[in-house]
């Protein structure tokens, strides 16, 4: 592999590890969505919510200075109390997500995640296999793997969206605000980074193509 391609190959693969932090970093965090309530009279303290794909968080603080009637923000401080989906862990309680939107989400949220962490395994194991000599053919499953990893956080986030879109729309629950917050975008910029770099590193890593029309791929020069 000549020293052009092996620099683009490098910086393919440090944007992939980038993508792989953060959808760590997505997948083991519960801020996807923060939640928040229409308060029709001051009181004195109000409760948001905010999940992720394995369990929810409450929390219960002073009133802001908004005027608008809104609760929040989050990054006030108060008495925060979280617990496991109840699908996930029988023995907590979490009624207020299981009553404003259906399991079925978070379950196939959750299931699609641990794939994209599968496929980020695979394609790790063929990366640090294709540094062995004479071994570069190995970067063009690897990144593949990256490439359905990336597709896989996207069918996560894209079924995450729509639960929030469901639990918004419901008329048990007394949400009826919501934001994205930092573990969604985590995983919208997994995404790219992943796929791109997925995409990147297969062009990276293929052989040089003929340059004249009587030149065969038997012809071109070794990559070794």
């Amino acid at each position: 592999m000549s020293q052009t391609k092996a620099l683009k190959v490098r910086v393919a693969l440090f944007c992939i590890l980038v993508g792989i932090v953060l959808a760590l970093a997505a997948v083991v965090t519960d801020h996807w969505a923060v939640l928040t309530p229409h308060l029709e009279h001051h009181n004195a303290t109000c409760e948001v919510a905010h999940f992720g794909l394995w369990r929810i968080c409450t929390k219960r603080m002073a009133m802001g200075d908004s005027t608008d009637g809104s609760c929040g923000p989050i990054s006030l401080p108060g008495e925060k109390n979280c617990s496991y989906f109840r699908h996930f862990n029988p023995g907590e309680t979490s009624e207020i997500f299981e009553v404003t939107t259906q399991k079925e989400y978070s379950i196939s949220a959750a299931a699609i995640a641990i794939f994209s962490l599968g496929f980020v395994i695979m394609g790790s194991i063929c990366a640090l296999l294709s540094f062995g000599k004479k071994r570069d053919y190995l970067l063009r499953p690897a990144s593949m793997f990256y490439a359905f990893a990336g597709l896989c956080i996207f069918v996560s986030v894209e079924v995450m969206r729509q639960s929030v879109k469901r639990m918004i729309d419901s008329e048990d629950t007394v949400w009826i605000e919501y934001y994205y917050s930092w573990s969604f975008a985590c995983a919208c910029a997994a995404f790219v980074l992943l796929f791109l770099g997925g995409l990147a590193l297969l062009l990276f890593s293929l052989p040089r193509m003929p340059q004249n029309p009587w030149e065969s791929c038997m012809d071109a020069e070794p990559e070794h």
